[in-house]
């Protein structure tokens, strides 16, 4: 979502990406019940935040709150949040994630370099 206070550039994009990974981390859809002018102005013009669950896991709620900074210039690069993440995925890595086969079944990962390829 844009909004007036972000030019299109890559930091607007981040502020994105936090919200996608808030997704990904709580299962729930962002701002539920509210129409897309509320979440402008409750994002855009309140600086209202979703709330980041006591229980996720601190590295994801870090990279998630800076990706959420209100001044676009004091967020995260992709760049930093790819250096941010790497120690991350050896815990995804050892979840023995599965992934499709040729039948289109899910299957475990025989390795953590198959994991590893299909990686971030």
């Amino acid at each position: 979502m844009m909004l007036i206070s972000c030019d299109p550039l890559p930091r607007c994009d981040v502020y994105s990406f936090g919200v996608i990974l808030w997704e990904l981390s709580t299962l729930r859809q962002p701002w539920g019940g509210m129409n897309p002018m509320q979440v402008v102005g409750a994002v855009g013009f309140q600086h209202r935040r979703l709330d980041i669950p006591d229980n996720m896991d601190p590295a994801i709620a870090d990279i998630i709150r800076k990706c959420w900074q209100t001044d676009p210039k004091l967020r995260p690069t992709f760049a930093e949040i790819l250096a941010a993440l790497k120690p991350l995925q050896k815990s995804v890595i050892g979840a023995q994630v599965p992934r499709p086969s040729a039948s289109g079944k899910h299957e475990k990962a025989q390795s953590s370099r198959a994991v590893e390829d299909s990686a971030i």
